[in-house]
């Protein structure tokens, strides 16, 4: 996540007007387990480090937070094991059984389930329980910041990408299962009659 946020504090100090609120606009950025800021409260950027344990474990949502990294890692562990059997059904001939099509079937949408509920998770966590909030004001006793924009980036998109990885994948393997009716064509018989030899 990156996202700006205002000191609200420095500003109400000053009665900052619209062009002087650039002055009190910082930013901010995390993930799963570390991030920074920089604050700017008037007198320049002051920039800061974090990680979310063991420094933020008591702020933030901890459950919440285990619980997106639970599913990410047992969406990686079943997403290895589709490829497994993948790489093991390109090789042999598969066969209808776990390791066949519908073993691909059964790991993709366990893999591709987590994967949503991880990102569905986070993004509850951002928005219904204001992380960027609560993040840019921890360990401020004095300045209050107000979150002004947020972004999602590029690790949230590969999560969402490889979630729709997995549903594409499952509804070709679904494709490859249907059985088409096959074309027959008509053979004409040939009559061969003692004239036709002769020519």
């Amino acid at each position: 996540m990156t996202g700006k946020i205002l000191c609200k504090t420095g500003a109400d100090l000053v009665n900052a007007t619209d062009p002087e609120l650039v002055k009190f606009i910082g930013e901010i950025y995390y993930g799963l387990f570390r991030g920074g800021k920089i604050r700017q409260c008037g007198l320049g950027g002051r920039r800061s480090q974090f990680t979310i344990f063991p420094h933020m474990v008591k702020k933030l949502n901890t459950g919440l937070h285990m619980i997106i990294i639970m599913f990410l890692c047992v969406a990686i562990s079943f997403s290895l094991v589709s490829f497994g059997f993948c790489i093991l059904n390109a090789i042999k001939v598969p066969y209808r059984a776990i390791k066949g099509p519908a073993g691909v079937c059964i790991w993709n949408f366990i893999a591709g389930g987590f994967l949503v509920l991880a990102v569905t998770s986070f993004m509850a966590a951002v928005k219904l329980h204001h992380l960027t909030e609560r993040i840019a004001s921890f360990r401020e006793n004095v300045f209050q910041f107000v979150v002004l924009e947020e972004r999602f980036e590029d690790s949230f998109w590969l999560c969402v990408a490889s979630a729709t990885a997995h549903a594409v994948n499952l509804l070709l393997v679904a494709i490859s299962e249907i059985h088409f009716p096959k074309i027959k064509t008509k053979t004409e018989e040939a009559n061969v009659t003692a004239e036709d030899i002769m020519y």
